[in-house]
C-alpha cells in the first residue's frame, strides 16, 4: 500500500479532524431519566480520534471545529487543551445568551448494562459548527500555509446541517490540493439525515466525499446506507463472517473509487450491553488483513470504540505503512477504550502493543 504523506518537517499538524465537540452528561450506572448527577466529557466523532492520536500515541494534532462564544464553549475549549489538541482552528460564533443564534451541543448517554442497552440523547440543533461554512476556516491557509499531514473527518459531521455538507467536501477538496491524507469515517446515523433529506442526501454526500478520500472506514451499515453497496451473502456472527462478500464489496468500490488505499471495516457483535466481541478487517491492494478477535469482551462504556479504532488504525497507516499491523492497532485499541467511562481513550501505546502481543489481564506490578 503507498500512503504518499508529507514531511513532517513541512507540516504544523500530523492529524486535524473537522468535526462537532460535545458536552457529555454520564449518569455513571445509572439512567439519564432518574440521575441527579452527571460526569462531564467532551466527546465527538472526529475529534475522539486526534484526541487519541495526541494523548495516546503521541502525534501533533488540532480540531477544526465552531463553538458559540460563552461559557459553555470556553469549559469546551478547556477540556480539549486538557486532552494536549491544539484548539488554535476553532471558530468561535457570536450567540446572542440563550441559543436563539447559535449554541454548542450537548450528549447525554448512558452505558447499557446486560439486557438493557446503551441509550444516547443527543441536543445538537442550530449548533455554531452546523452554521459554519468553509470560509470560516480558511482551508487554504490550513493546509497550504501551515500544512496538515493527515485530514480525519466524518459522516455525523456531514449530517449535521446542508451547510456541513458542503463544508466537509470544500475541506476534503482543498485537503487533497496540498497533498494531506485524507480519512473519512461514514458512521451512518439515519435520524440525522432525516432533517436534511435522509438517505438519498446521505448518499449523495458521501459518494462526493469518496472522491477525495485515500482511506475509508464502515460498519457494514454504513457502506450499504452511504455508499450504496451490499455485502453478499454476509453473516453478522464474526465466527461465520463471509471475508469473501467484505472483499467484493470494498473491491467494487475502490474500482468506483479508485483514490481509495485502504478500506476498514468494523465488525462487532453485541451479545449484550456487557458483552460483546468485536475484529475488524482491512481491504489495501485488492488484499484483505484480518484483525486478530476478541470475543466476549467486557464492556464499561462503548461510546467511543469506532473513533479509538479509527486513531488506532490511523497511527498503524502513518508509522508502519502496513495494512494488518494497522488493523490490530485498531482494534486492540477499541477494545481497550470498552474498558474505561467516558467517548475519549485512556489507553497508552504500551498497553496497546500488549494486547496486540496476547498479554493477559494479570496484574501488572
Amino acid at each position: 500500500m503507498e500512503l504518499k504523506l508529507r514531511p513532517a518537517e513541512e507540516c504544523k499538524y500530523d492529524v486535524v479532524s473537522l468535526g462537532e465537540v460535545m458536552l457529555r452528561f454520564d449518569p455513571g450506572e445509572g439512567r439519564i431519566r432518574t440521575a441527579r448527577n452527571f460526569r462531564v466529557w467532551e466527546g465527538g466523532g472526529e475529534y475522539n480520534v486526534v484526541r487519541g492520536l495526541h494523548k495516546t500515541f503521541g502525534m501533533k494534532t488540532a480540531v477544526i471545529t465552531a463553538f458559540a462564544d460563552n461559557e459553555i464553549g470556553k469549559l469546551l475549549k478547556d477540556f480539549i487543551e486538557q486532552g494536549g489538541v491544539d484548539t488554535d482552528l476553532i471558530c468561535w460564533k457570536e450567540t446572542d445568551g440563550i441559543g436563539r443564534v447559535c449554541r454548542n451541543g450537548l450528549n447525554f448517554t448512558e452505558r447499557g448494562f446486560g439486557i438493557r442497552r446503551a441509550l444516547s440523547c443527543s441536543d445538537r440543533a442550530n449548533t455554531a459548527i452546523s452554521q459554519a461554512t468553509a470560509e470560516d476556516f480558511d482551508f487554504e491557509y490550513i493546509f497550504g500555509t501551515l500544512g496538515v499531514r493527515w485530514l480525519h473527518t466524518g459522516g455525523i459531521y456531514a449530517a449535521l446541517s446542508e451547510e456541513s455538507c458542503k463544508t466537509v467536501i470544500e475541506a476534503c477538496r482543498i485537503a487533497k490540493k496540498y497533498g494531506t491524507v485524507v480519512s473519512y469515517d461514514l458512521n451512518y446515523r439515519e435520524s440525522m439525515w432525516d432533517g436534511i433529506g435522509g438517505l438519498e442526501k446521505c448518499r449523495e454526500v458521501n459518494r462526493e466525499v469518496a472522491k477525495y478520500a485515500d482511506v475509508v472506514i464502515g460498519s457494514e451499515e454504513d457502506f450499504t446506507a452511504c455508499l450504496g453497496y451490499e455485502i453478499p451473502g454476509n453473516n453478522a456472527n464474526l465466527t461465520d463472517l463471509n471475508v469473501e462478500g467484505y472483499k467484493e464489496m470494498i473491491s467494487s468500490a475502490a474500482e468506483e473509487y479508485p483514490n481509495f488505499k485502504a478500506v476498514a471495516a468494523m465488525l462487532h457483535t453485541v451479545r449484550t450491553a456487557s458483552i460483546n466481541d468485536w475484529r475488524a478487517l482491512c481491504w489495501s491492494d485488492g488484499e484483505i488483513s484480518m484483525s486478530k478477535e476478541y470475543v466476549g469482551l467486557e464492556v464499561l462504556d462503548r461510546v467511543g470504540i469506532g473513533d479509538s479504532f479509527a486513531s488506532g488504525f490511523v497511527y498503524g497507516l502513518m508509522t508502519t505503512g502496513d495494512p494488518e499491523i494497522a488493523v490490530n492497532y485498531g482494534t486492540a485499541h477499541g477494545a481497550l477504550v470498552m474498558t474505561t467511562p467516558g467517548d475519549t481513550s485512556m489507553a497508552g501505546v504500551d498497553e496497546i502493543e500488549a494486547v496486540m502481543a496476547g498479554a493477559g489481564a494479570r496484574v501488572k506490578r
